[in-house]
């Protein structure tokens, strides 16, 4: 436990409400992506370009590209990882720590994957059929695992840039990829919650001696 780390006492409702300007923000951002998400269903990724995006999110192409580096960071890019950082905040100081990422992450899942399942198929097939998305996602990882270093840090009194902190969070999140990436391959038949489950029970205790399902 962290003695410097208190448990949150303030709810959702308790936050101070975004003002006008980061509603908008918000409204334009999503707009841009919903956009994006269309015209990718209807012609595909690589005929969909920024001035066909902008135009069908009613914006300018400089907008666009004021809130999307590329054309790659609209499909990758989420509002995810405050919300997931908050989460890791306000579970109980004295919890195990495998307990907390296992709590958060299959949230996150819940989140992320049931509550707009359609879009999270679109993301993870395009994140396995197109070079481009999967080579931003490689760059965008490290991003998230200072995330997660920060956050273990907090939550474990360690030093966040120290080794063992730094591997323990990039497996983390390279899990979370690859659990992306073969819930996608097997063509999203399976429940993308279990995946992640065995993910975690990997990462907690190792290589199982025999398959999941698999007789002894």
């Amino acid at each position: 436990m962290n003695p410097m780390t208190a448990a949150r006492t303030t709810s959702p409702a308790d936050r101070p409400q975004l003002g006008l300007r980061e509603r908008k923000k918000i409204k334009t951002r999503e707009a841009i992506r919903t956009a994006t998400y269309a015209l990718i269903k209807e012609q595909g990724y690589d005929a969909t370009t920024i001035d066909q995006i902008a135009e069908r999110a009613e914006v300018s192409p400089s907008t666009v590209f004021r809130y999307f580096p590329t054309k790659e960071d609209i499909v990758l890019t989420d509002e995810w990882d405050p919300i997931l950082l908050e989460e890791l905040r306000a579970r109980p100081v004295d919890e195990p720590w495998p307990d907390t990422v296992r709590y958060v992450m299959l949230k996150a899942a819940r989140m992320g994957v049931k509550d707009d399942l359609e879009v999270a198929r679109l993301r993870t097939h395009l994140l396995v059929q197109v070079p481009a998305v999967r080579s931003r996602m490689m760059e965008s990882m490290s991003v998230t695992g200072r995330m997660f270093c920060g956050a273990i840090a907090e939550r474990t009194g360690r030093d966040p840039d120290s080794l063992e902190v730094r591997v323990y969070a990039m497996s983390l999140v390279g899990g979370l990829l690859e659990a992306s990436m073969y819930w996608a391959e097997r063509g999203h038949r399976d429940d993308f919650e279990d995946l992640l489950d065995r993910t975690l029970n990997v990462l907690e205790h190792g290589l199982p001696r025999q398959n999941p399902g698999e007789k002894p």
